[in-house]
């Protein structure tokens, strides 16, 4: 059996350290327990790796396939003795293996799945659990329900999405993402992508060049690998990270005992340069200065 396997950054599951183009062998194979674990389903994988980690920076993913019997419970997650982890696959061709996958194993439209390879298409769901996959350019596509798995592949896509839990995912350029929904995973590759989110703990990760990234919601963690970025986060307790040549603007709040509420103590921008506000270093607004963390 084929299928996807995630990682934290450099290809680890667990505490082992794995690796592209190599089998791998243990002596039991038990769901969740032990054995080594993959889905068939890449949309499948974002269950236990999004996009991004907790520190802004995108989960790796990699094709697997089972070389020996492979277990499961659900279907969904299987586990076997023997793994060989394939070729790493960028962001942008994990995106585009969840589009595949949901275009070539699903031949109608039911009701929590929506697929469309063609141009121009337009794409509704409300239920809960919704996975939508689209590769065509100039695609629209709405959901409202929770734990929506939404793949773009086209240009020019615009994605939105107001349900909590939302995984999203987009490789096109030109896209247009917004988010509502609270502990939304954002992760982009295209460049020029214009990203706005207002739900609380979001993280959102891109690594497309030119990208314009928003944030209104608190504890929200983003992190941009492309060049010449702009970021802004109005919630409290944000934190992000950039590539030098980018900017970011963050917001710092105050709890007003006069007013009963909270009220914005700072809000600063800062320019990327590599010295004095590092690239690839995560930064949080404390007593008006940009603070690594």
């Amino acid at each position: 059996m084929k299928g996807y396997k995630g990682f934290e950054p450099g290809l680890i599951c667990r505490g082992k350290q794995y690796a592209e183009n190599t089998v791998f062998e243990e002596e039991e194979a038990k769901i969740c327990s032990c054995g080594m674990h993959f889905c068939e389903n890449p949309f499948d994988v974002l269950d236990y790796y999004g996009f991004t980690n907790d520190n802004g920076d995108f989960n790796e993913f990699a094709e697997v396939e089972a070389l020996d019997e492979e277990k499961t419970n659900d279907n969904r997650k299987f586990c076997t003795k023997k793994l060989k982890i394939g070729a790493k696959l960028s962001i942008s061709k994990f995106i585009n293996a969840c589009v595949d996958f949901a275009i070539e194993k699903t031949s109608t439209c039911i009701a929590d799945n929506k697929i469309s390879s063609g141009d121009s298409a337009r794409i509704g769901s409300s239920g809960y659990f919704a996975q939508i996959g689209s590769s065509g350019d100039f695609a629209q596509i709405g959901s409202s329900g929770d734990s929506a798995r939404i793949g773009s592949s086209g240009d020019s896509a615009r994605i939105g999405s107001s349900g909590n839990s939302a995984q999203i995912g987009s490789s096109g350029y030109f896209a247009q993402i917004g988010s509502s929904g609270d502990s939304a995973q954002i992760g982009s590759s295209g460049n020029s992508a214009r990203i706005g989110s207002s739900g609380d703990s979001a993280q959102i990760g891109s690594s497309g060049d030119s990208a314009r990234i928003g944030s209104s919601g608190n504890f929200a963690k983003i992190g941009s690998s492309g060049k010449d970025c702009v970021i802004c986060c109005a919630g409290h307790n944000s934190v992000v990270k950039a590539k030098k040549g980018s900017w970011i603007t963050l917001a710092e709040w105050e709890y007003s005992e006069e007013k009963e509420r909270y009220i914005p103590k700072c809000v600063k921008t800062e320019f990327v340069d590599g010295e004095r506000i590092k690239e690839d270093t995560l930064y949080k607004l404390i007593d008006g200065e940009f603070v690594e963390v």
